[in-house]
């Protein structure tokens, strides 16, 4: 028999579905590395154990997936009907069984990899509305997708770094944050500069007087932007007007 395979026919989003993929094997890892009890601990979210964070990773693939099916059948399909039911939901899910939990996102992840993949690729540039309210191209979704795995296998607090994920989506999730900080004027005085590798010297917003100026390399940057602090020893720094600040500022809240 013939494997099926995408039928996307555009070279990005054909990089994108690999890099989500590769979260979603990547956030698998991570989770079987746990211990049925080791999903009681907490994660790296406050108020969210780890049962929470799987929970949330699981039913995010089925919302995602019901906007990939409007795209395909043209029906309208919300990813929640409220944001208080997704609240409830995650907050179920986190009640569930280990088994049920591990199955929840086994079943969730395949579900959503078959929607993209038998996707026709005259349908990826069909608009869906995000949770948000924002009306974005269906191919918009692997986006959303690959974020939500890296990001979260992380927060399972059980042994991934921001340094594992790929240069590529920490650059986008940088971009991502700072927009969203923009929007709602919370970049005044205050920015952000990568040292080291690659991207070294990229910045966001400008270092001008009176400006706190962060600094360190990408996956430091980034992880500091998305509200999960630092990592012990992380060569993270600040400085404001050129001066050298013992604590760094608490990052504006991301979403």
């Amino acid at each position: 028999m013939v494997a099926r395979q995408d039928l996307v026919e555009d070279a990005d989003v054909r990089a994108g579905l690999l890099t989500a993929r590769r979260g979603t094997a990547f956030f698998a890892r991570k989770l079987s590395e746990l211990s049925y009890a080791d999903l009681d601990e907490p994660s790296l979210l406050p108020g969210w154990s780890r049962r929470h964070v799987i929970a949330h990773v699981g039913y995010n693939a089925r919302a995602v997936a019901r906007l990939v099916e409007w795209a395909a059948t043209g029906v309208e399909m919300p990813m929640y009907s409220s944001p208080e039911a997704r609240n409830e939901e995650i907050d179920f899910g986190a009640t569930l069984p280990p088994i049920a939990l591990q199955n929840l996102f086994d079943h969730s992840a395949i579900h959503l990899s078959v929607e993209w993949r038998d996707l026709p690729a005259d349908k990826w540039e069909e608009q869906v509305r995000t949770a948000q309210g924002r009306l974005v191209p269906v191919s918009e979704t692997v986006w959303m997708r690959t974020r939500e795995v890296w990001l979260h296998a992380v927060d399972l607090d059980n042994g991934a770094r921001f340094a594992d994920i790929p240069a590529e989506v920490l650059r986008r999730l940088l971009g991502d944050i700072w927009g969203a900080w923009e929007k709602r004027g919370e970049t005044h005085g205050l920015a952000a500069r990568v040292r080291r590798g690659a991207d070294d010297g990229l910045t966001l917003g400008e270092p001008e007087p009176g400006a706190t100026l962060v600094e360190g390399p990408l996956a430091a940057v980034v992880r500091w932007a998305a509200g999960r602090g630092t990592e012990p020893g992380a060569p993270l720094t600040a400085t404001h007007d050129g001066a050298h600040v013992t604590e760094l500022p608490a990052a504006p809240r991301w979403i």
